[in-house]
């Protein structure tokens, strides 16, 4: 048994739509575990590591005092409580280590479409109901606007028709709830997705290591995430044109091809969507025997 000192702790969100995208980041990073029913904690059980489930609003604040060496949230949630930290005091509360390509959505402010106001610059003196006051504070006095803000904890949509508020600032993600009750999008003031941070205390050095290579792991599926494999059969005096079609490509990796010397095979990792169109022009370029598959994980 490992003691329980050593084990590296990551809060991520118990419930919703980080969740699933979350753990599967880690277990492409090679994380099997152990979860009973109910259970607000995950064990690992090839990796000195453990998951903590809670509410993602918590999960800044449990980095910040070292109770978690690691979080996973929304920015959106990070930025927030990284401005109510700031608000008391406390600077630079984590670090934010890297994005994590999922769970996309923006904050935005919404107009009822009956209403008056069309814009920032008419929210002086006005009411603006939100579940991000500190975010939107923060924007509204960078940008010289007097407004009152109007703190909701959920169904900010309904604010304005229930007269608490002028206008809303929401997560919007698709954009049909704001267009179900009626109300126009508006700015926004910030494009949030999934992040990573980081405890402000120094890990000890009996979990650096593990870190240092869990963070290796997260950068390297990272790395791949749109990267595919590309094979094919090509001849010799087409590869420049074959190398002009490849995108985002490093150099490919030439094999000769058995009992030929004018034919080749190519082998190389695209980092970039490979569409249906790029392997057309490289068959009309004269590659054939054409195969993609995906890149699960990659070390530099």
């Amino acid at each position: 048994m490992i003691d329980k000192q050593t084990r590296i702790k990551i809060a991520i969100q118990k419930s919703g739509r980080l969740t699933e995208h979350s753990l599967a980041l880690l277990e492409r990073c090679g994380l099997k575990y152990t979860r009973g029913r109910d259970q607000l904690i995950a064990y690992g059980e090839n990796m000195p590591v453990d998951l903590l489930f809670v509410r993602d609003d918590d999960i800044p604040g449990l980095v910040r005092d070292d109770i978690c060496d690691l979080g996973i949230a929304g920015l959106n949630i990070v930025e927030e409580k990284r401005l109510q930290f700031k608000d008391a005091g406390i600077e630079d509360p984590y670090t934010q280590v890297c994005a994590l390509d999922y769970g996309h959505c923006r904050l935005s402010f919404g107009y009822p479409e009956d209403g008056p106001i069309k814009s920032i610059k008419e929210l002086n003196g006005k009411r603006v109901a939100t579940s991000y006051p500190a975010i939107v504070k923060d924007f509204l006095v960078t940008q010289g606007i007097d407004a009152e803000i109007v703190e909701f904890s959920g169904a900010v949509e309904i604010a304005p028709s229930l007269g608490r508020a002028d206008v809303i600032c929401d997560l919007v993600s698709t954009g049909t709830t704001m267009i179900a009750n009626k109300i126009r999008e508006g700015e926004t003031i910030l494009e949030s997705e999934c992040v990573l941070i980081q405890t402000p205390v120094d890990i000890p050095e009996e979990k650096r290591e593990w870190v240092d290579r869990l963070l290796q792991r997260i950068e390297g599926v990272m790395a791949v995430r749109e990267s595919k494999y590309i094979m094919m059969h090509a001849p010799r005096d087409a590869l420049p044109r074959i190398k002009a079609l490849l995108p985002g490509a490093e150099s490919p990796t030439i094999l000769p091809l058995e009992g030929t010397t004018d034919r080749v095979a190519v082998h190389v990792v695209c980092r970039e969507y490979v569409f249906w169109e790029t392997l057309e022009a490289l068959k009309a370029a004269g590659a054939s025997s054409l195969l993609v598959v995906p890149v699960e994980k990659m070390l530099a």
